[in-house]
């Protein structure tokens, strides 16, 4: 019984500590750098054969993810300092490069294994579609956001325009690139805005059917999309070329049992596994860390969902709710279809795994969605409450020499006063009669010295 007891004692202690105010901001962080950890790991396993084949060193791509870690930190860092006005003022600019990026990869794009995705800006090779992902969140959020605070999503038309014409831009243009596993994120991230602002069901039932006929049209029109089915529906047909990649994922997985062969010791890296590093990573961690280490990828990424969904239902207003819940639903969509793909429930789609998969550009977005998902979680009420009561931040008196953060009215709510004066945010103050006689008159400011009630004290 008191082993009970004490079981009953930590749960309540464990749900308590769920609910302290910085809980979202700290679970997003925690999961967020823990992932990243995990990749940068895997990424140096993953590669360390093909970068001595190509370069003659292990740690060349490893190199190259590190640059690119090196450059997500800081703008997660600074993504998470900003105000939420910011992100909702830069949706609509950031929608428009992102749709002109596209377009000029279909017209100057570089070509590998018969898809154009990425972009030669200068020598720096960049994937477009990862940033008009959390483009896309952002200004659909910010659409979706405008039309609540006029009253106008009681009716279909203002739930779809523009919406989905600004969706159906950019899946129109990743297919233009032979790039459908893209555009499955885009459509998933439509489909969780429409849900969130509570969008009838027959609607979803109608864009389910829209989307379900472009896929088979897609498939059907391109051989390799073709061949990637068939693969699917019997991967043993043709082992050693579409149905290569499938098997040899489900042969890692098996191979790592329970515990995994070690970091390092994986043998389908060596050649057997097309993309180990990026599209078939969640492969390489289940064989050298096993079912406990798949286990906990996935453990992560639900605490990274349960972390943003907490921020959306819990902030006041229509934008932070959102947008948080656009970008959870883009990260987490992103990684089932890839860990889909990868124990053969779904047909490979060259989707890479969310922070862990090698790829500077994904990598980059993702770190920046989640700085802004730090910025949100912020908005919570009762986290903004702590946060005001522990006052300006040193990058927020640095951003609003930037005009970024309105330093002044920070300053004036949140700091301390200066010697010899003080403030107050509450109301009129009433002085206590001296001797019981009558009240002094309201103040707005402090009570000076001279009216203050005197304690009666023993001689």
């Amino acid at each position: 019984m008191a082993t009970n007891g004490r079981e009953r004692a930590l749960w309540r202690e464990w749900a308590r500590s769920l609910d302290r105010p910085l809980t979202s901001y700290y679970l997003i962080l925690g999961t967020g750098v823990l992932l990243i950890a995990l990749g940068l790991v895997m990424v140096l396993s993953s590669t360390m054969v093909n970068s001595i084949a190509e370069t003659g060193s292990a740690f060349s791509m490893f190199q190259k993810q590190m640059v690119s870690a090196a450059i997500g930190l800081p703008l997660m860092f600074l993504a998470s300092h900003m105000p939420q006005r910011l992100f909702r003022k830069v949706g609509h600019p950031a929608m428009i490069v992102a749709a002109a990026l596209l377009l000029l990869t279909i017209i100057q794009g570089v070509e590998v294994n018969g898809a154009t995705r990425w972009l030669n800006i200068g020598g720096l090779i960049v994937q477009p579609s990862e940033p008009a992902k959390l483009a896309f969140a952002l200004w659909g959020a910010n659409i979706l956001a405008r039309k609540d605070e006029l009253r106008e999503l009681t009716e279909w038309r203002h739930l779809l325009i523009p919406l989905l014409p600004g969706c159906g831009m950019l899946v129109l243009l990743v297919m233009l690139g032979s790039n459908l596993s893209t555009a499955l994120v885009f459509l998933v991230t439509f489909l969780g805005l429409l849900w969130v602002v509570g969008a009838p069901g027959r609607l979803f039932v109608a864009m389910f059917g829209l989307v379900l006929g472009l896929a088979v049209i897609a498939i059907a029109i391109e051989p390799y999309r073709m061949a990637r089915v068939t693969s699917f529906l019997d991967p043993g047909a043709d082992p050693m070329d579409s149905g290569m990649q499938a098997l040899h994922g489900l042969y890692a997985l098996g191979t790592g049992g329970i515990f995994g062969l070690g970091i390092g010791a994986s043998r389908e890296k060596w050649g057997f596994l097309p993309f180990a590093e990026s599209d078939f990573v969640f492969a390489i961690i289940g064989e050298e860390f096993g079912l406990i280490g798949t286990l906990l990828v996935l453990t992560l990424f639900g605490m990274l969902c349960y972390a943003g969904l907490r921020v959306a239902f819990r902030v006041k207003e229509p934008f932070p709710r959102l947008a948080a819940f656009a970008i959870v639903t883009w990260i987490l969509g992103q990684a089932m279809i890839n860990v889909g793909a990868v124990i053969g429930v779904l047909p490979v789609t060259g989707v890479p795994l969310p922070l862990v998969s090698y790829g500077g550009s994904s990598l980059v977005s993702t770190m920046v969605a989640l700085g802004v998902l730090l910025a949100l979680a912020k908005t919570e009420p009762q986290a903004r409450k702590t946060l005001e009561a522990r006052g300006p931040s040193r990058v927020q008196r640095a951003l609003s020499w930037l005009g970024l953060e309105n330093a002044a009215a920070s300053v004036n709510n949140r700091g301390a006063a200066p010697s010899g004066r003080a403030t107050t945010t509450r109301g009129p103050r009433t002085a206590e009669p001296r001797g019981g006689g009558t009240t002094a008159k309201h103040r707005s400011g402090p009570v000076p010295a001279g009216d203050r009630p005197r304690r009666n004290r023993r001689r």
